[in-house]
């Protein structure tokens, strides 16, 4: 309706019944108060959005004080430093807990340790890993909420019929990944551990009892005797033992498919596998290393205000609200399928009964986080992963690999250090 015709309706309608206000082009909201708008930033879009949604709509009803409003942005962290140089950031954020230790170091977060102590908050309520995440100079800067690790995922159908049992150790590993494997001439048909992920070098690191920096976070660690183990056992699997070929199942999930019996990965896997039809499969904990180690890493996300956030008791509410109620943790994982940082929502029946986030919850008893030093994000994805990716693919020795990777990741950290 064109607007001239919209008055005349309208004033034709006033001389009739006195009900001018009935036309009205902006009625009054008759819904009530939404409470103060609390704005929340994050990566989440599509799926992921639609169930953080869930969450956020839930406590959105749980009270009137205040509404959240989910942004969904691309790349949250440059997005901040944008919004803090034009004055107008959001209240909350989620992101990944590791962008945490850096940002903070930036005068970007908001320190929580008052809101902390002023609300008694008991911080060994969560994975104490995940808190040491979101803690910079002492100080805490975020809240976790999620915690995720890497697991032996293996197809129970191929185990059953080769009569074998899981993995606990490298050794077993290696016996139980050649049995499993089935080659026809030059062509792998069936591959019994997949070795495609350069970038799980850490969980090997910490199996074999090595450290990936040097005590005081200055200088690299992994170029030493457990480090150069992880090749020579990696070498062992896909050149000797030929458990894997590199590029098996391309564009395709040959774990899916049932032609890979073990693999790492983790909870957001498992939702997808579970309607995989014909697939049954389990999760354990990782094996151990030639010393007995338990190693695995863990990762997550977690929730900060930024510095000059407009709503920082809102934010606060909401973030307490979600991360330190253990029902709404598990709410969460019912809804998504995330693992709660909140440990005690994380030992709940819901996950530890569950033949699949069963392995995962026993893993994270020893599951830890990448080393909280500025640079070494770059240190990984620079120089290691590069060098492994060379070394798996024959380009490098491993000697070479590990040399090159250790000089140019400590140049990457003095650089970190330098503040360059």
């Amino acid at each position: 309706m064109k607007r001239n015709k919209f008055l005349a309706v309208c004033a034709s309608v006033a001389v009739a019944t006195l009900a001018l206000s009935a036309c009205s082009s902006a009625a009054p909201d008759s819904s009530p108060s939404k409470g103060k708008e609390v704005t929340f930033w994050g990566t989440w879009s599509g799926d992921q959005q639609r169930q953080a949604q869930e969450m956020i709509d839930l406590y959105n009803g749980s009270q009137d004080v205040y509404h959240v409003t989910y942004q969904a942005q691309e790349i949250v962290e440059q997005k901040l430093l944008t919004a803090m140089a034009g004055g107008d950031v959001p209240d909350v954020v989620l992101w990944d807990r590791n962008q945490t230790a850096l940002y903070a170091g930036k005068g970007v977060l908001h320190d929580l340790t008052d809101l902390v102590a002023k609300d008694s908050v008991d911080t060994s309520q969560f994975y104490e890993q995940a808190v040491l995440e979101m803690t910079h100079d002492d100080k805490l800067f975020g809240l976790p909420l999620t915690v995720d690790n890497r697991s032996i995922f293996y197809n129970k159908t191929l185990f059953e019929e080769a009569g074998l049992t899981p993995p606990t150790t490298w050794d077993e590993l290696a016996t139980t990944a050649s049995a499993l494997t089935v080659w026809d001439g030059s062509s792998l048909k069936q591959a019994g551990f997949s070795l495609d992920d350069a970038g799980l070098f850490n969980i090997w690191c910490y199996q074999a009892g090595c450290d990936l920096l040097s005590e005081d976070g200055t200088t690299t660690a992994f170029n030493s005797p457990a480090g150069l183990s992880v090749l020579t056992f990696w070498d062992q699997l896909l050149n000797q033992d030929k458990v894997y070929k590199l590029g098996f199942g391309d564009g395709t999930d040959p774990f899916a498919e049932g032609k890979l019996a073990m693999k790492y990965d983790g909870p957001w896997a498992i939702s997808t596998y579970n309607k995989v039809e014909g697939l049954d499969y389990g999760v354990v904990e990782p094996p151990t290393g030639p010393n007995g180690d338990k190693g695995a890493g863990m990762g997550g996300f977690g929730l900060i205000i930024p510095e000059g956030a407009k709503n920082v008791d809102g934010a606060w509410d909401f973030m307490t609200w979600w991360s330190t109620q253990p029902e709404n943790g598990v709410k969460f994982g019912e809804i998504a399928g995330w693992i709660p940082a909140n440990v005690e929502a994380a030992n709940n029946s819901f996950f530890v009964d569950d033949e699949h986030y069963g392995g995962l919850i026993a893993t994270m008893e020893f599951a830890k986080v990448r080393p909280i030093v500025a640079g070494y994000s770059d240190v990984e994805g620079l120089a290691l992963i590069p060098q492994l990716q060379k070394f798996l693919s024959g380009e490098s020795s491993a000697e070479t690999a590990l040399s090159t990777a250790q000089s140019e990741g400590d140049a990457l950290l003095s650089k970190a250090a330098a503040g360059r």
